[in-house]
């Protein structure tokens, strides 16, 4: 019986214990799911270890940052990844073109300057700490691009001694709020590995997600070969297109440039950018700033790094958008007087995207049809056409455009970014999101000018979206029935 007891009374202290160490308030702890955060390795040496100062230092460096006007929306940059004492002027350039925008993820993407990689290596820690605080991971990104595409990988190793990637934080962390980051490095990918993993990430790449390849320019020749190699590297990058960089590094590597090393470390990293940028329809491509080591205070221009600033942007030009405004009224015009569909051949890169997209037309400022197309698998200035005939011709809220109404009618055009699904309905911004409802066979659609033109409140935005277009209660955006989606479009 005392062995009994005994048994008892230690199995009443060792269940006192686990429930102080693995309960409380109630709660289990998971020990497994405590956080884990890389610590920063290049912090007071790359960069300032100090809070204070290196948040000090990169305020200077962006107060003294002179912009182009940007027009359109930045989707990638380039940026550097040396010292700041030597790049971060350059560096500044594009972050400030970024600055306060809702950015909510970033895909960052450099080489491995430690050992060779294959496919695309993900970190797998669940947060960054920089002096500036931590940034977390997008666990649930990774979790996706692993589960579809082999080439993803999740591996912490090449990520810990690395700090091309690492010296992009604290710029980040003092231009945009509430973001989260995705690590990812690479060697040089095949061009079949380039286009599956650049493929995969334009799934992904949303309004309010970045592309970052994480790249220095030339290494070691002396500074006027620098300038002279770096334009034209610069000037291939510019041209989105990744076999015409190859081709020019390739030329230039051929070239007696006294101890060039490299004319673009993170090659690979690079072309993923630009093949990705160029699925994305990002295809507007602008250099902000180059300079090299050679330029700063503390640098020797007989051996120098180059460093650039280039962001790609989606937007269309003024000749495109004209490009596309006339094909939209000669296929409505030739339609309507002769019920063919014209042809056109357009060489135009961008114009042969398939992007999606609305054609609005109006009468004496009045809606005379309006009918679109999301994520097409044609090109996008095929679109405009059967989309501007449609609208003529197929909208059911009016009677077919006559030939005798032809020379009254305006054309606009809304290019579309592609659906992305909400859970929240508060994350619609009236103005620049335009929202399509479903729910089982009903469906309805509105673009982003609508709220604006009647001057709408979300309430009365949501409501008219649900009920006049989709036919469904005027609050099922509300309740949770209906599946709610947004996008972006610019509209000319």
């Amino acid at each position: 019986m005392k062995v009994v007891g005994l048994f008892l009374i230690l199995a009443v202290l060792i269940g006192g214990i686990f429930w102080l160490v693995f309960y409380k308030d109630g709660e289990m702890l998971e020990e497994s799911k405590e956080k884990s955060v890389r610590q920063p390795v290049v912090a007071g040496q790359f960069y300032p270890s100090g809070k204070k100062e290196l948040a000090e230092m990169i305020s200077r460096f962006l107060g003294q940052v002179e912009l182009p006007e940007i027009k359109g929306q930045i989707r990638a940059l380039i940026a550097p990844h040396a010292g700041y004492v030597y790049s971060g002027s350059v560096a500044a350039y594009g972050f400030k073109a970024i600055q306060g925008q809702n950015i909510k993820k970033v895909i960052l993407i450099g080489p491995s300057h430690h050992q060779y990689l294959s496919g695309a290596v993900i970190d797998g820690y669940d947060a960054w700490q920089t002096p500036l605080g931590q940034v977390d991971l997008d666990a649930d990104l990774r979790d996706i691009l692993v589960k579809e595409n082999s080439l993803f990988k999740v591996d912490s190793g090449p990520h810990q001694p690395e700090h091309c990637l690492e010296v992009e934080v604290p710029f980040l962390q003092i231009v945009l709020k509430d973001f989260k980051i995705l690590p990812i490095l690479v060697s040089r990918l095949s061009e079949d590995e380039l286009e599956k993993v650049s493929q995969t990430l334009a799934k992904y790449v949303d309004e309010e997600a970045l592309l970052i390849a994480s790249s220095d320019m030339s290494h070691y020749p002396p500074y006027q070969q620098a300038n002279y190699t770096d334009k034209k590297v610069i000037e291939a990058i510019l041209t989105g297109q990744v076999a015409k960089l190859q081709e020019t590094i390739g030329q230039t590597a051929k070239e007696d440039i006294t101890n060039l090393s490299t004319c673009l470390c993170g090659r690979g990293a690079v072309e993923v950018i630009m093949e990705t940028a160029r699925k994305i329809g990002a295809q507007k491509i602008e250099l902000l700033k180059y300079a090299n080591s050679g330029d700063a205070a503390v640098g020797d221009k007989s051996q120098v790094v180059g460093y650039s600033a280039i962001a790609f942007f989606r937007a269309l030009s003024e000749s495109q958008k004209k490009v596309l405004l006339g094909i939209a009224k000669a296929s409505v015009e030739r339609y309507v007087r002769e019920r063919q569909m014209p042809s056109f051949e357009i060489a135009d890169s961008l114009l042969n995207k398939p992007l999606g997209a609305f054609v609005t037309l109006k009468k004496d400022g009045r809606l005379r049809g309006c009918l679109g197309l999301f994520e097409p698998n044609i090109p996008l200035y095929q679109v405009v056409s059967q989309m501007a005939v449609a609208a003529a011709t197929q909208d059911a809220r009016f009677r077919p455009v006559q030939a005798d109404e032809l020379e009254d009618l305006e054309y606009e055009i809304s290019v579309l970014s592609p659906l992305r699904k909400i859970d929240d309905w508060r994350e619609i911004e009236l103005g620049k999101h335009g929202v399509q409802v479903k729910q089982g066979l009903h469906s309805g659609v509105f673009l982003p000018q609508v709220a604006t033109e009647n001057n709408w409140d979300l309430d009365r935005f949501m409501g008219e979206l649900c009920s006049q277009k989709a036919g469904l209660p005027w609050d099922c955006w509300k309740n949770g029935q209906a599946d709610i989606y947004i996008f972006t479009a610019e509209v000319f």
